[in-house]
């Protein structure tokens, strides 16, 4: 677990917040005691997890794609190709909503916006470093040109929600 207390802090505050400003249906769904806490997400998203971006087209038209998305200080982290659609729809409209499930016993829902960490013409992050250290260590030096292939991107979420409705089945399966 990377989190430091304050970023799990943090992550609870906005789980709390979310559901509780949530709709009654969605409440009734996901109650507390189908949703996990700041620090059992944060173990059970540990390594890449699968996501589901939803981005938006010029024209306002809606488009969904994978990413191997990273949960990392509560946030997600993922990447594209520079050239990408998705790339140029992000660089235009950085609102995101991000998906990842597993079966019917996880879904982490979440919606925000989306900040560049590795611009090719500017600073990068600050974290940045530090970040682009994990990648490689989870994909390999050599797997292409870090500077040039790829974009990556911190999901600065405003809302998320945790649905899990068997919380003891699934933190048994995310320590195997």
């Amino acid at each position: 677990m990377r989190e430091t207390p304050e970023d799990l802090k943090e992550l609870q505050g906005l789980l709390d917040a979310s559901l509780s400003r949530s709709t009654a249906h969605l409440r009734s769904i996901i109650s507390t005691e189908r949703t996990l806490n700041a620090e059992q997400l944060t173990h059970v998203l540990a390594g890449m997890c699968t996501l589901a971006l939803s981005t938006v087209t010029a024209k306002g038209e809606p488009r969904i794609s994978g990413v191997d998305g990273h949960f990392l200080h509560g946030k997600w982290l993922f990447g594209t190709a520079r050239g990408s659609a998705k790339a140029r729809h992000l660089s235009a409209r950085p609102a995101v909503s991000a998906a990842h499930m597993r079966g019917e016993d996880l879904g982490v829902f979440t919606h925000g916006r989306v900040e560049i960490l590795n611009p090719q013409d500017g600073e990068p992050a600050e974290d940045w470093p530090d970040l682009l250290a994990y990648l490689k260590d989870f994909y390999g030096e050599d797997l292409f040109d870090w500077d040039n292939d790829v974009v990556y991107y911190r999901l600065r979420p405003h809302w998320m929600a945790a649905y899990a409705p068997d919380i003891a089945k699934l933190t048994e399966l995310s320590q195997s």
